[in-house]
């Protein structure tokens, strides 16, 4: 089986070619990805927790899932690819903003990453790919917060990235529409 290619990118995120998803992290070259968060109607994010067998970040906690985009493949196609083979959730997506960041693991792979953060909304909970997720959880944000604070251990490195992203995004809209 041939690896999965990333689609590397500038800053404008204009697409220079793709390389092997692993090779990309393990010289941390920019490329495209994407990040899910679903939430339900009173505001908790479905959080997973990734499975143990993940090649980085095996147990932790992260977003509602996150992978990279495939060529001729959009964020909204991608993001719902893998909502469906993660979580067993098909739903509508919305493209919220993107965002450039770079995080090194202790394993010497690196995320550098042009990631589109995507939303959606939805009361049922998941089914999920135990090849991909170990379990999940609906969490208050507030919660979230104050827990990323006290036990930063658990949760994978990019997440604390785009969630910060994600609260400031969602503090900004909340109060342009006030």
């Amino acid at each position: 089986m041939k690896e999965e290619e990333v689609i590397l990118v500038d800053s404008q995120d204009q697409i220079l070619g793709t390389m092997p998803k692993m090779e990309a992290h393990e010289k941390g070259i920019l490329h495209r990805a994407f990040s899910v968060f679903i939430l339900d109607y009173k505001n908790k994010i479905l959080l997973q927790k990734r499975a143990l067998n993940k090649y980085h970040s095996p147990g932790l906690w992260t977003n509602t899932c996150c992978s990279h985009q495939r060529l001729n493949e959009t964020s909204l196609q991608a993001g719902n690819r893998r909502l469906i083979e993660e979580m067993g959730i098909d739903l509508e997506l919305k493209e919220i903003f993107t965002f450039k960041y770079k995080a090194p693991f202790s394993n010497g792979l690196t995320e550098n990453e042009l990631d589109h953060v995507l939303i959606g909304y939805t009361e049922r909970n998941p089914i999920i790919n135990p090849d991909e997720v170990s379990d999940w959880k609906w969490a208050d944000i507030e919660l979230i917060h104050q827990d990323l604070a006290l036990n930063p251990k658990n949760y994978t490195i990019w997440f604390k990235i785009v969630f910060a992203e994600f609260i400031n995004y969602i503090k900004k809209n909340e109060s342009n529409s006030k």
